[in-house]
């Protein structure tokens, strides 16, 4: 299925998924993205530790929040296909990063970490019928699909690495 088989655009997180072709189809999408960091991270390695403010985070925790990140989406993206129309709790992300503590952790380990999560999710959405993907949930008080949750997948990584090489080189 493809961006186009959404049945509505989830507000707040179109952002996402506007970064994704329309018609890429989402489980091709998923495998062809699981080395969307391996480029900028090998020319980031020496930074792992930079932040371009104060209060962003780190190369590492950019990384985790994504990890982070991924586990959830996949998570609601499991709900949702299993019980239909739940409404779920939203993630405080700054508390996560917080919370992380990814200082003594290299990137190596960080990157195999999300490609690990990544392959997880592959094999989750390559499980759900064109049903499941459609059911409808509840996150943040927006109603998403799994479908569309598998499209934040593949673009909340893309918007972060925009930043990165906007922000960190």
């Amino acid at each position: 299925m493809t961006v186009s088989d959404l049945p509505f655009m989830p507000e707040f997180f179109d952002r996402y998924i506007n970064l994704v072709n329309r018609d890429a189809e989402l489980i091709n999408e998923l495998k062809k993205s699981i080395d969307v960091f391996d480029d900028v991270i090998s020319q980031l390695k020496e930074k792992a530790n930079f932040r371009y403010q104060e209060e962003k985070w780190s190369v590492k925790e950019l990384l985790q929040h994504c990890i982070d990140t991924e586990r959830v989406l996949a998570y609601r993206a499991l709900v949702f296909s299993r019980e239909g129309n739940v409404d779920l709790a939203g993630m405080d992300e700054n508390v996560y990063a917080k919370n992380a503590i990814v200082d003594y952790r290299s990137i190596d380990d960080l990157i195999h970490e999300f490609k690990a999560v990544r392959q997880s999710s592959i094999y989750l959405f390559e499980s759900f019928t064109k049903e499941q993907l459609l059911q409808v949930g509840t996150c943040f008080a927006k109603e998403m699909t799994p479908l569309a949750l598998g499209f934040v997948i593949i673009g909340h990584p893309m918007h972060h690495l925009k930043t990165l090489k906007e922000r960190y080189f």
